[in-house]
């Protein structure tokens, strides 16, 4: 499909900040920029919506373990809305180009999801703030500027998103170990707010 490299790109966007896709697709969309965005994401309750909870996101996911939190509960949404994304994009109602992009977005999606919390995991096990700061700067900055540059040139970026993607694979792989520690150090701080008589953690 013709469309499948703008649906491979959104749905690895998807998984890092679902909400800042919609609502920059809808925007482009809105204003005129580009007639490659669907009607359904330009409505204004979804727009609204959509920068709500992007306002959200931006401030939880630059707190540390607040935004290992905030990636946990996200583990289904993120999918889900790079699968709801990818089947408008590639429009035709219940066709099996729809369903395929869907599939697409969606595994894409969760894919950039678990590395994005991979690698929060391992950020976080540094005792200073600023470092998730960053990162989240960082990951914003990468998905407005990708999804603005695939309305235009969907395969170079769509290019660009999968080499992201197992770049960060193969980071959270190298990081395996401080995430295990972020793991480990978690179960210490539980076992010691449990008191004198709660067995210490393995």
């Amino acid at each position: 499909m013709s469309v499948l490299p703008l649906v491979f790109t959104s749905g690895w966007a998807s998984g890092i900040n679902a909400y800042a896709v919609v609502l920059l697709l809808g925007l482009m969309g809105a204003t005129g920029a580009t007639d490659e965005v669907p009607q359904a994401l330009q409505r204004p309750d979804v727009l609204v919506a959509a920068a709500l909870l992007f306002l959200c996101e931006a401030v939880a996911d630059k707190i540390p373990y607040i935004d290992t939190a905030w990636d946990a509960v996200h583990t289904a949404v993120r999918p889900v809305a790079g699968a709801v994304v990818a089947a408008l994009l590639a429009g035709h109602d219940g066709s099996l180009p729809q369903l395929a992009a869907a599939a697409v977005g969606g595994s894409t999606a969760l894919a950039s999801h678990l590395v994005k919390a991979g690698t929060r995991m391992a950020v976080n096990t540094s005792p200073e703030p600023f470092s998730n700061i960053v990162v989240s700067l960082a990951e914003d900055l990468g998905v407005g500027t990708l999804m603005v540059f695939a309305l235009f040139h969907p395969v170079a970026a769509a290019l660009i998103a999968g080499t992201l993607l197992a770049l960060g694979l193969a980071t959270v792989g190298f990081l395996f170990s401080r995430i295990r520690r972020f793991w480990r150090r978690r179960r210490e701080r539980r076992a010691s707010r449990g008191g004198p008589g709660t067995p210490a953690a393995a």
